[in-house]
């Protein structure tokens, strides 16, 4: 199965407040916020939701098409990914932006203040996919990730026009998009990822009804942090799976796009939705034990290892079975 993972790409400002964001602010002083955190840790990290999410699959062995926008920086970004299994021969290089930033501040009680600059990421809107299709013998299924939004509605608009699968990920991009934009990202949409908030808050943007949204998409996937993930199909039961058993959580950036990768990666090797999350849970206990969202080691074996303790043996032999 043959994905291209659209989104941004970018590097990652990750920094450690030791305090905490909520004990900073004065409930009647919050329409005029100024603050200034001293953090203890900074790391640099490579990330971007698209380079994220094809890290993971390339980790498992399915060589995704990352499609984005970087600058001439990605150089050495692109020989990591490479090494990694990703092909970024996608990837649009800017004559005259830098590669994206994500600087973010995580808390005590892992909030998160976070800010982002585009740079480059804008001209992703002036990728075509078919292009990118034809050259690497057809795509099975395109991601559509938090990118540029004229960009991710494009993507989406092409796709509906070619007949490529897709599956919208709006993620943080979802509070910069009108309804009109909402709506034509998601229609269509062979999956619709999001987490709790974003669930609702594509509900408000679109005004759509819960039904009517699932009516719109093949599967809905909400993640539900701790609590594990919920899929929901149009006249089936919603289903639930727990996460996965982690032994420390040490920075959840990234782990939702890490998510994405062991979803995605099990939907290729034709697993059961149920499976599909299991091995989603997995691969994200695996980003939310490091620091930076690129930092885990992932194989065959660590993931079988990983569903076996969380969801037993039968699960993990039939993983197991079906990445051969």
């Amino acid at each position: 199965m043959r994905i291209a993972v659209t989104g941004s790409i970018a590097t990652d400002h990750l920094m450690t407040f030791e305090g905490r964001f909520a004990e900073q602010l004065i409930a009647d002083q919050l329409e005029q916020v100024s603050l200034s955190f001293l953090v203890d840790e900074l790391e640099v990290r490579r990330g971007g939701v698209a380079a994220n999410i094809s890290f993971g699959l390339g980790c498992l062995g399915l060589r995704p098409l990352l499609v984005g926008a970087a600058g001439a920086d990605f150089t050495e970004y692109a020989a990591w990914l490479e090494r990694h299994g990703v092909d970024v021969s996608g990837v649009h290089i800017s004559e005259i932006k830098h590669t994206a930033r994500f600087v973010c501040t995580t808390d005590a009680d892992h909030n998160q203040i976070a800010s982002f600059y585009a740079g480059a990421m804008s001209e992703a809107r002036n990728i075509e996919l078919w292009p990118l299709a034809q050259r690497t013998d057809g795509l099975d299924l395109v991601l559509v990730g938090a990118n540029d939004p004229e960009a991710m509605v494009r993507h989406s608009e092409e796709c509906r026009a070619r007949g490529l699968a897709f599956a919208a990920d709006p993620s943080q991009q979802l509070a910069r998009m009108d309804g009109d934009s909402v709506r034509s990202l998601i229609k269509g949409a062979a999956y619709l990822f999001t987490n709790e908030y974003e669930k609702a808050l594509a509900e408000q943007k679109t005004g759509w009804t819960e039904d009517e949204i699932l009516a719109m998409v093949g599967t809905r996937v909400t993640t539900l942090g701790g609590k594990g993930v919920r899929i929901d199909r149009t006249g089936e039961p919603s289903l639930h799976v727990p996460a996965a058993e982690v032994d420390e959580r040490v920075d959840p950036t990234g782990v939702g796009d890490a998510f994405r990768a062991g979803f995605l990666a099990a939907t290729a090797w034709g697993l059961s939705l149920e499976r599909c999350a299991q091995v989603g849970n997995a691969v994200a206990a695996h980003s939310l034990e490091v620091d930076g969202p690129q930092e885990y080691r992932l194989n065959a074996a660590s993931l079988v290892a990983r569903v076996s303790r969380s969801y037993g043996e039968a699960a993990a032999a039939e993983v197991e079975a079906a990445q051969v």
